[in-house]
């Protein structure tokens, strides 16, 4: 389900950051681009690669928080352990050795 999850984020993402990358470099010539006054030392490629993983990493960014609101209070509050090895406390740690 992890897995299902992660795809749901990562997926779109991509998505968004080609669309993104499209938009940004048909109005921008990467050889124009300065970097605190001065240009950008990196090959036109370069500036593609970097400029797409950024709009990827700010995009999931943006999925991720989404699907952590999607998620119920069940999942959020829900315990990563095994009922055998909760701690004295944890929730329905008693129901395990009942059965």
């Amino acid at each position: 389900m992890k897995m299902q999850k992660m795809m749901w984020i990562a997926w779109p993402a991509f998505l968004v950051a080609g669309v993104l990358e499209m938009l940004v470099f048909a109005m921008v010539d990467p050889q124009d681009l300065q970097w605190f006054g001065q240009p950008v030392e990196l090959s036109r490629l370069g500036v593609y690669t970097v400029a797409f993983f950024v709009f990827w990493g700010i995009t999931m960014l943006s999925s991720a928080l989404t699907t952590l609101l999607a998620m119920s209070p069940f999942e959020v509050n829900q315990c990563p352990l095994e009922p055998a090895e909760r701690p004295a406390g944890c929730p329905k740690q008693e129901d395990c050795c009942a059965s």
